[in-house]
């Protein structure tokens, strides 16, 4: 089924934050630090502010309140104060009739600093002597992590050998299509604010303004349009929204502050910089007995995600295979360069590369199938496991079995081509955090059905649609459970003023959550529509037959009624009908008593199977992927279409992420910040991708559906770098797989074999 809102990005009908921007808006722009790390001596924004067509100027004395998406963690300010901690950081922010008025204001203000050290990676800000970023941050370690479950030590020495590694992964972004903007409108006779913004957290942007700017939540309105991709890099406010409603506080009027593509990579909350140390301890017939992992993350200035990011590296550990003993130890790392966030498979991407590129080693030791290897690791469900993560559906098997028959994996392992090579991984990812980043008590997830005269139902959700079809899937719930086509169905989706409040897109909660939510939205109003055509047919509920359009007694030969006729009798002296539905994570979800137990449960987890041939060109070292194939355990395909799309977005996302994508620094200063030098794949580079979609029914999850977009994806890097070894016969532990490291790789190996004779 094609999603409901297809026609309009198609046509080019949708209207994103940028397309809104009415006729006298005001044109923002912000004045950015030029120093990665500097102590503010003095601003001077007096010539700005005299510039003709400027109507406002601010500065970080307009805001003295921190912001985070965490309670806990929140030490970053909308502008600048006192200190800078990465080039690009906003300092000022103007407001002017155009856009060139508010660029020439911001080339006009003054800036004095001291500059101090700055730290451009890991070991530099973690060296003995180097400065704090952050005075309550000693040793400029954001979070430390250390968990262990079972008896590693005895794990290791009951283990017939043992293989460590270590891996590296650079650090990438999002690359969604429509940069950052938002319109922000200020009205000072009544003291209200505005947001349209391209966010996938509508209600934590909300709380965020009204801690910021000081003023009453009910003030205060948020709204999301179409938004032209997330993958995570809208997951918490960001600092251009809150700059935009503080201009326009300032200007007493409408602001729109478009970001160029440079400003979105400098605002970007990508994926950090990592680096593992992994530990495996495995017996001759191939059961794992230990593992060990330590991580180190590449954060960036403030802690943004982190603490969440570098929990969910060590949790996600477990879960997909049975392993009796795992300890890890977790270092989320500030530098002055921009800060890392979420991004899709938050948290799990760089150490599940690890995890099973140093699995496939471990194959190449016992003379094991990697299949095999797999195999005899497996869960059985359903289980608890020893971080306390309930398992319910369990997928993998299946996945397994298709991706091994549909690539012809045994064949190709037979005859081999000079140059290519397969290679397998697996992977998963929750469905929705048990825990929400903000913990209120209240549900974590509301959905309201409106029916009126007319008998359309309006289908009003907080819940963010990005791009992965959400607003269909309520659509398919609601539609499913009354036996009702789309025609009668509306959605209304993130508007705090219509909507009710939902927690947002992210850790692939929605279709899980929300989905849950709509299905008892549904529920309850076919239950007062079946009342009503029970009083009317003169009949008792349990003897009415729902239909769809035809309401009628169980049995009897008569038409029944017609859903109109239903409607208006339920609105017989009550009016507009408005039925809510709610979801809850129950308690036994989430989570242990341990620190950290909050990031790693969910209700349920998709599992994936990935098998990646590739093609190595000895001559240039270029790898190119021949094809992908990917099976993922999605519980249950609410829509097919949306469900392959997504595995497919995930796969790619992955090939970037594996062999061309990342994010450097001179210095503090972005050196790849636009769509032509950071190298995201293009058609020109997409192999084929055959898609298989595993259905294993989640008994917690609405018709059986859980997580369907995330899972797939940190099985691919993993694949690749596998396949690669079988084409080269080079074990490559860092990411990305350029043309230039299979070079030196291909040199060394040469080399080696060329003292090797010599002997």
């Amino acid at each position: 089924m094609a999603l409901i809102d297809g026609i309009e990005k198609v046509t080019g009908a949708a209207r994103y934050t940028a397309d809104l921007v009415p006729r006298g808006a005001l044109a923002g722009a912000i004045f950015r630090s030029p120093f990665a790390h500097a102590q503010i001596v003095s601003l001077d924004v007096s010539k700005a502010r005299q510039l003709p067509g400027v109507v406002a100027v601010i500065t970080g004395d307009e805001c003295d309140k921190t912001y985070g998406v965490l309670p806990i963690a929140m030490n970053e300010y909308p502008l600048a104060r006192d200190k800078l901690r990465y080039r690009g950081e906003p300092l000022a922010a103007v407001a002017a009739v155009d856009l060139a008025t508010a660029q020439k204001a911001c080339s006009l203000i003054k800036l004095k600093v001291r500059e101090l050290p700055a730290y451009f990676d890991a070991d530099a800000a973690c060296a003995a002597g180097a400065q704090v970023l952050h005075d309550d941050r000693p040793g400029n370690i954001a979070r430390d992590v250390h968990h262990e479950f079972g008896d590693i030590k005895k794990g290791f020495a009951d283990a017939d050998f043992v293989l460590e590694e270590s891996f590296s992964c650079a650090e990438v972004t999002h690359a969604h299509m429509e940069p950052h903007a938002s319109l922000a409108e200020y009205d000072p006779e009544r003291g209200r604010l505005t947001l349209h913004s391209v966010t996938q957290v509508p209600y934590y942007v909300h709380l965020t303004i009204a801690r910021c700017l000081e003023m009453d939540a009910s003030q205060i309105r948020v709204v999301k349009p179409f938004v032209g991709g997330g993958f995570g890099a809208r997951t918490e406010t960001l600092n251009f929204e809150i700059i935009a409603c503080l201009l326009a506080r300032a200007a007493g009027g409408r602001v729109a502050l478009e970001l160029s593509r440079e400003e979105t990579f400098l605002t970007h909350r990508g994926r950090p910089q990592t680096r593992v140390k992994m530990k495996l301890g495995l017996t001759n017939d191939g059961r794992i007995l230990a593992c060990s992992c330590q991580t180190w993350q590449t954060g960036g200035a403030y802690d943004g995600y982190g603490i969440v990011t570098i929990l969910y590296a060590g949790a996600l550990l477990n879960g997909i295979y049975n392993i009796p003993n795992v300890k890890y130890d977790g270092y989320r790392i500030y530098t002055n360069t921009p800060s890392c966030g979420a991004m899709r498979g938050h948290g799990s991407v760089n150490v599940r590369f690890a995890f099973e590129a140093l699995l496939d080693r471990a194959a190449e030791k016992l003379g094991m199938d990697a299949f095999a290897l797999r195999r005899k690791n497996l869960l059985k469900t359903p289980i608890r496991t020893i971080n306390d993560l309930r398992i319910e559906s369990y997928g993998l098997p299946a996945a397994l079995d298709w991706v091994e028959k549909a690539s012809g994996w045994k064949e190709k392992k037979k005859k081999k081509k000079p140059g290519h090579g397969i290679g397998l991984a697996c992977s998963h990812y929750v469905s929705g955090a048990a825990k929400p980043v903000h913990w209120t008590g209240e549900p974590h997830a509301v959905v309201n059905l409106k029916l009126d005269f007319d008998g359309g139902i309006t289908i009003a959700t907080g819940a963010a649609d990005i791009g992965q079809g959400s607003s269909t899937i309520l659509a398919q719930a609601v539609g499913e459970v009354m036996g009702l086509g789309f025609d009668r169905l509306t959605v209304i989706a993130n508007d705090s003023r219509i909507t009710p409040k939902d927690n947002g897109s992210y850790s692939s909660r929605v279709t899980f959550m929300v989905g849950n939510a709509a299905v008892s939205a549904a529920r309850r109003l076919k239950e007062i529509l079946t009342c009503a055509a029970a009083r009317k047919l003169e009949a008792k509920p349990e003897d009415i037959e729902c239909l769809g359009e035809i309401y009628r007694v169980s049995g009897r030969q008569d038409e029944g009624l017609a859903f109109n006729e239903v409607v208006a009798e339920a609105l017989v002296d009550v009016g507009t009908l408005t039925v809510k539905g709610t979801f809850t994570v129950p308690r036994e979800y989430q989570g242990g008593r341990f620190r950290g137990a909050a990031v790693g449960p969910s209700m349920a987890y998709s599992y994936a199977a990935s098998v990646a041939e590739v093609r190595v060109d000895m001559a240039t070292g270029l790898v190119s992927v021949v094809k992908i194939w990917a099976a993922h355990d999605c519980g249950f395909a609410i829509n097919p279409l949306s469900v392959e799309g997504q595995i497919q977005g995930g796969v790619w996302m992955g090939l970037g992420q594996a062999l061309s994508e990342e994010t450097r620094y001179h210095e503090g200063l972005p050196l790849h910040a636009n769509m032509l030098d950071y190298r995201v794949p293009t058609m020109a580079e997409s192999p084929p991708i055959e898609v298989r979609i595993i259905e294993s029914l989640d008994p917690n999850g609405p018709f059986g559906a859980k997580e369907a977009s995330e899972g797939a994806l940190a099985s691919i890097m993993p694949a690749i770098a596998n396949a690669v070894h079988d084409a080269t016969g080079i074990r490559f532990t860092q990411m990305p797989i350029t043309p230039d490291t299979v070079l030196d790789a291909l040199a060394k190996k040469a080399r080696q074999a060329m003292r090797g004779n010599r002997s």
